[in-house]
């Protein structure tokens, strides 16, 4: 991703697809050239997780979507934890 435009459409054909549009959240980061986007999505605070861990591997151009499905347990302050395990399986993959 190279633009706040590229990320924007990016975004929104993902939300369109049935399994994505159903989720609760898909909260999401990425680093641009002209500086980071992120959104939560309802999910306060995560795309700033996601958003902290771009910026500590100096990764630009990356969007990352974290998408979760309510499962009847509310997760808490665990939440941020699943967020991060996400980007990490993201990051050591790459």
């Amino acid at each position: 991703m190279s633009s706040s435009d590229e990320e924007r459409a990016f975004v929104k054909t993902l939300c369109r697809r049935k399994k994505f549009a159903k989720a609760t959240h898909d909260t999401w980061a990425v680093l641009l050239p002209d500086g980071p986007l992120k959104n939560d999505d309802g999910e306060s605070g995560a795309g700033m997780v996601i958003l902290r861990m771009l910026e500590r591997e100096g990764l630009e151009g990356h969007i990352i979507v974290v998408t979760r499905w309510f499962g009847g347990v509310k997760l808490g302050g665990d939440r941020f934890r699943r967020v991060q395990d996400a980007v990490r399986v993201y990051l050591e993959a790459r």
